[in-house]
Order: C-alpha cells, then sequence, then structure tokens
C-alpha cells in the first residue's frame, strides 16, 4: 500500500510540473518576413498555417526591432536573450571590430573545429562573442542541465545564438548538402544526424525543381514574373521554372538556400531531431529552436515583389501547418508553445520606388567608400579611412596623430561633408551616440546597437527609402519600420486567442518566456513583459 501511495504522489508530482511548463517550446524565426506579408498573403495562405497561429492563438501586430543595424546575428541574438547589440555584443553579421582592428564575424571561433561533412571554414563556430545568456541558457539551468535545447538553422548564426553557450547541439547546412556542428558542442555528430546527411534529402528538391506551387493568377500581389527589380537566381534568370539540377550541377548543394526547398528540408530535420532527440517525451521542458532561412535569400536575390518570395511563402505555409500537425502526434496539442517571429524585415526596391516616383534610390556601398577616399585626399592630402561597414565608419587614428590633426574636428568635416550626400540624414559621433538620451528616437535606436569596443568612430544614419546596396532584390539594417516591423504569433500550452495593435518591442520576448515558465531572466535583458500571454 506504502509503494502505491508513493507512485501516485511521484506521479502527481510530475502531473505538476508538466502543468508549469510545457513538454516542449519551439521557438521560429522566419528570416526577413515583414509583418506585411501576413496580410498581403492571407487570402492565399491554407488554414492550417499561418492562419491556425494567428486564429487560435495570440498575435502582436505591432511588433518592432529597437535598434540599429537590423541584420540576421543581432536579430536573432535579440530575440533569445531579450537585450540589444549594445549589451549582447552582436553588432552585426560581420563587422570591423575596433578592439581587434580587423573584421570578425558574429560567432567565429578558431577554437574549435568542424564535425560533419562541411569545410573547415564552415563548421569554426561558436557562440564566444554573444555576452550574455539567453532564454535557453536559462533553461538549462533551471532543469539542471536536463531539458535538452537544439538550434538549427541553414545559416550558422540562426542556429548557434538562438541556442545559446549551454545547447546540446547546434546544426547549420554546410554547401556539401550535409548539416554539421562544430565541437563546441560535441566530439562527433549523433548517428541520427549522420544517417540523415547520408540519405542526402535535399536531392528530390533539386531534382523535381521549382516551379509555382498555384496557378498563375494567384500571384496578383507581386509583380511580374521577370522584372527589373529582381536579380538572378544562382545565376539563373529570374523566370518560372527553375532547373535545379542545371544550378546543382554548376554550383553546389548549397543553392537549395535560395529556394522553398531549404525551408521543406530543414522542417524534416527538425522533425527528426524531436524523434530522435525525444524532445518533450517527459515531464521536463525542452526547447528547440528554428531558423528558417530561404524567406531571406530569396527576398535579397528577387526582392519583396516577386512572385517568387510570394510562391516561398505560399510553401512555407503549408511546411508550418505540416509540422504543426507533427507536434500534435507526437508531443500532443496543449503540450507544446510556439513563437514565431522575425530576425528583421526588409526594405522595398529603392528603384521601384524611384521608379513610381519616391524620390529615392539605391547607393552602392562602394561608391561610398570611394567618395570618403576622394574627400580625405582632397582633404587632409591622406586617406583616413580605415573602415567602412555596416553603416560605421573608423578612422586611422595613427595617421591621424601622425600628421597632427585633432581627431575631433577630423570627425566634424567628416560629418559636414556626409551631410551633403542625397542619401544621409543623420551622423552620429560615438560622443553622441555613448550620451543618447532625449528625443532623438533613431540616435536611442544606434545607440541601443552600438558596442564602443567594436563599433566606429561615426555611424551614418540613411534617409527613409534610401539602401545601402545593389539595384535588384532587397536588404536592410536600418531603424525604420520597413526593417524592423515584423510578425510575432504565439500559440498553444497555455496561450490565450487574441490580438493586439500596442506597440512592443522583439526584446520582450525572452523575459515574457521565461515568467511563463517560471525561470530565471536573461541576465542582459530589461524584463519588460508581454502581459498579454501571461493572464491565462
Amino acid at each position: 500500500m506504502k509503494k502505491i501511495l508513493c507512485f501516485f504522489v511521484f506521479t502527481f508530482a510530475l502531473y505538476l510540473q508538466a502543468q508549469d511548463r510545457p513538454k516542449l517550446v519551439v521557438g521560429i524565426v522566419v528570416d526577413q518576413m515583414k509583418m506585411e506579408y501576413l496580410y498581403r498573403f492571407n487570402n492565399d495562405f491554407s488554414k492550417d498555417g499561418f492562419k491556425r497561429l494567428m486564429n487560435n492563438g495570440f498575435v502582436f501586430h505591432n511588433v518592432n526591432y529597437n535598434y540599429m543595424p537590423t541584420y540576421t546575428g543581432p536579430g536573432h541574438a535579440s530575440i533569445y536573450t531579450g537585450t540589444t547589440p549594445s549589451v549582447h555584443g552582436i553588432v552585426g553579421n560581420e563587422w570591423f571590430s575596433r578592439k581587434l582592428g580587423k573584421d570578425r564575424y558574429c560567432t567565429d571561433d578558431a577554437l574549435v573545429k568542424t564535425i560533419g561533412d562541411g569545410t573547415k571554414a564552415e563548421g569554426e563556430m561558436s557562440p564566444k562573442n554573444l555576452l550574455t545568456t539567453t532564454i535557453t541558457d536559462e533553461l538549462r539551468l533551471a532543469t539542471n542541465f536536463k531539458g535538452k535545447v537544439i538550434g538549427m538553422s541553414l545559416k550558422d548564426r540562426g542556429a548557434i545564438l538562438p541556442a545559446g553557450h549551454f545547447a546540446n547541439w547546434a546544426f547549420w547546412y554546410s554547401k556539401t548538402g550535409a548539416f554539421i556542428s562544430s565541437t563546441f558542442y560535441g566530439e562527433k555528430l549523433p548517428e541520427w544526424v549522420t544517417d540523415f546527411n547520408n540519405e542526402k534529402h535535399f536531392m528530390p528538391y533539386i531534382t523535381k525543381g521549382w516551379d509555382l506551387l498555384k496557378p498563375v493568377a494567384t500571384y496578383d500581389e507581386s509583380l511580374a514574373d521577370e522584372n527589373l527589380y529582381e536579380g538572378k537566381l544562382n545565376g539563373a534568370k529570374p523566370v518560372f521554372p527553375y532547373n535545379l539540377k542545371e544550378m546543382f550541377d554548376k554550383n553546389d548543394a548549397g543553392i537549395i538556400r535560395s529556394t522553398p526547398f531549404g525551408n521543406d528540408l530543414l522542417e524534416e530535420f527538425a522533425k527528426k531531431a524531436i524523434e530522435k532527440e525525444e524532445l518533450g517525451k517527459d515531464a521536463i521542458t525542452d526547447f528547440l529552436t528554428v531558423s528558417f532561412s530561404s524567406t531571406d535569400y530569396v527576398g535579397h536575390n528577387l526582392g519583396p515583389r516577386s512572385m517568387e518570395l510570394q510562391d516561398t511563402y505560399l510553401r512555407l505555409d503549408l511546411t508550418i501547418a505540416d509540422f504543426l500537425n507533427y507536434l500534435d502526434k507526437t508531443i500532443g496539442k496543449g503540450n507544446y508553445l510556439i513563437f514565431l517571429t522575425a530576425d528583421h524585415a526588409g526594405a522595398e526596391n529603392a528603384k521601384f520606388l524611384q521608379d513610381n516616383k519616391y524620390n529615392v534610390t539605391n547607393v552602392e556601398p562602394k561608391e561610398i567608400v570611394k567618395g570618403l577616399k576622394k574627400f580625405s585626399t582632397d582633404t587632409f592630402g591622406e586617406d583616413l579611412v580605415l573602415n567602412y561597414s555596416n553603416f560605421n565608419l573608423f578612422f586611422n587614428k595613427e595617421i591621424i596623430k601622425t600628421k597632427g590633426l585633432e581627431l575631433a574636428k577630423v570627425k566634424q568635416a567628416y560629418k559636414e561633408y556626409l551631410m551633403t550626400q542625397d542619401q544621409i540624414k543623420r551622423v552620429y559621433s560615438e560622443e553622441e551616440i555613448l550620451g543618447a538620451a532625449g528625443n532623438d528616437f533613431y540616435l536611442n535606436c544606434v545607440a541601443k546597437g552600438y558596442d564602443p569596443s567594436e563599433d566606429g568612430d561615426l555611424v551614418l544614419l540613411d534617409k527613409p527609402g534610401y539602401i545601402e546596396y545593389g539595384a535588384t532584390g532587397t536588404s536592410h539594417g536600418t531603424p525604420y519600420s520597413y526593417d524592423t516591423h515584423v510578425p510575432l504569433l504565439f500559440y498553444g500550452w497555455n496561450i490565450p486567442k487574441g490580438e493586439t495593435h500596442d506597440h512592443k518591442d522583439i526584446t520582450q520576448i525572452a523575459p515574457t518566456l521565461a515568467q511563463k515558465l517560471k525561470i530565471t531572466f536573461p541576465n542582459g535583458t530589461e524584463s519588460k513583459l508581454l502581459l498579454e500571454v501571461l493572464n491565462k
């Protein structure tokens, strides 16, 4: 009798713990997704993908990034740390480091090695450059490292930064067609990953090729199939159908990234991870981070008004529907918690806007550098620019010192020159940024994205609509709403149905999850919460 009673007490304790936390949390990031896509493509979505999340979950319609630069690395880090680049340290995807005096990549780590069938450079990655903890780190700590955390993406930074410092694994896609990792996580890949790679799941997608999912009349929210604002796709003319096998033969398995099938491949891999790692199978909460990158590759190459981008989102909708059905069957309805957001949004193609009578244009970064060099030599007799990238301008202080120049006067001269350029709205000095306070919204955004040990002497802010990019496709990086306004959908375990149009910041996601899971906040967060999903 005593044994039976102990069994029931133990079982009831597990039941209570299961009620306090979901069995599995799934964080989904859609790379370069604008909130507007949920509106524009809504009539063409299925009822079981994005619409299921929106109709049965909680929709935050007005979530924005609260810093500049709005890039993939900083975006993923900010979602999962609940803070901005000025605190978590990921100030770009790659950047010229003031401290090191050279370029660095956000997840570079020369002390680790590639594991799996990838090149040496593809796998020398870890989260060591991330200065704060993530919500995934805090879950590992809260469960005494018993709750599993696995991150995955086609991009290394999209897998590594969300998974945090204490993850069991992070996996990313190699141009060889394999998912790889680094020795930061283990000495060799789990057997199930090796088996998955050996089965070459990418090949059926390549063999089939890419044509429109639906009749061409469906794509009336997009421009014509071939237009002036699209670049090439893996060297091919941007016209359906695409012969992916031909692209593959000329390039490598990396070509799948620039098609919607990169998302499908990642979903297959995510389902295999849930099965083989037994995620969500016990009373201890696990966390899976999934970052869909193909949307970003297609957006950069072909732009936000291309039929290819619309087709990518219609297919992603079906992928998400399939994934939700899989979670229902394997984890159980009500046992998992999902949030879906984006690492940044994206601008309209500037030439498209210009052709429709908006007086903006694209500016090639190399032309900005060329102009800076000419101004330098004309004014000071020598090039004083050490580097210009990511809107950051660095001066060669050794030359400035040797020439007996005052740095403050040099900065002022460059500011005055830059303010004569058509695309420039503001130029902020390091001193202005570090002293940021008050009513300058954009200066505050710059300050939240600025690390004085890494970033430049001056930071440039372009005027709205201008883009530092080529004439085709699109990019992102500014603090304007077209780059900052992203979706945020919560769905599943203890999430009420509803919506709000109140302004929210992307950095509110991680602390909200911490409160929801009853665990410690990530250590850099400002701890501002999304109360709407905490009231159930």
